[in-house]
């Protein structure tokens, strides 16, 4: 998948959603971790106090991608002038990962992140999916936009495209996502998404939203 730089795209271009396979393997890398490095849900689970956070940040996005491109989940982008934008990885209804059963994710991430980190990231992912609902629904644990195009409505034609994969697929009734930023919360809001519980996790909250996919909040 070739791209031009962020540099050379244009910002008047419209961009366009693309279902994304390995060869995007290294943008979409880039564009999370850039995404994910200053949010205090990373800063929480990777200590961003100790040195080597960057790495820890990074190793942990590439193990992640990765094991959803085993798994063979939907994978979706924005593009703009050939350029990546914006990636989303989405989980099917039937899937329910459980990460305490990936001996060779864990095995991988203890390698690259490291065991503190691995234990820490684990254990958030258990307490989210303790607050899951019952019925079959979308989990969505990666969503992000390169920094350089952010608040110019990219997330919201994301999640639209999320919304619509979620629709197509007749095995689930909602679609799940969480986050530690309270600023989010209105943009979530605004798209039909409702608090299902809350995760606390030092002094930190993450919320956990929830969203039926058969409605229309835009």
């Amino acid at each position: 998948m070739e791209t031009a730089t962020a540099s050379e795209m244009d910002p008047r271009a419209e961009p366009t959603v693309v279902r994304l396979d390995r060869t995007a393997v290294n943008e979409a890398r880039s564009i999370l971790y850039k995404a994910y490095r200053n949010e205090p849900t990373f800063h929480y689970l990777f200590d961003e106090r100790k040195p080597g956070y960057d790495r820890r940040v990074r190793a942990t996005v590439r193990e992640l991608i990765d094991l959803y491109f085993e798994m063979d989940q939907d994978a979706i982008g924005l593009m703009t002038d050939d350029t990546l934008v914006a990636v989303a990885f989405l989980g099917d209804p039937e899937m329910r990962l459980d990460l305490t059963r990936q001996l060779s994710w864990r095995l991988r991430m203890m390698l690259t992140a490291g065991f503190a980190s691995t234990r820490r990231y684990i254990d958030y992912h258990e307490q989210i999916r303790a607050c899951l609902p019952g019925e079959q629904i979308h989990q969505l644990p990666l969503m992000g936009v390169h920094p350089q195009y952010q608040n110019r409505g990219y997330g919201r034609l994301l999640l639209e495209a999320v919304e619509r994969l979620c629709e197509d697929n007749p095995r689930g009734q909602g679609l799940v996502l969480d986050t530690g930023n309270s600023r989010y919360l209105p943009f979530y809001e605004s798209l039909g998404f409702r608090n299902l519980g809350e995760v606390r996790m030092g002094d930190l909250t993450e919320y956990v939203l929830y969203r039926d996919v058969s409605l229309k909040a835009y």
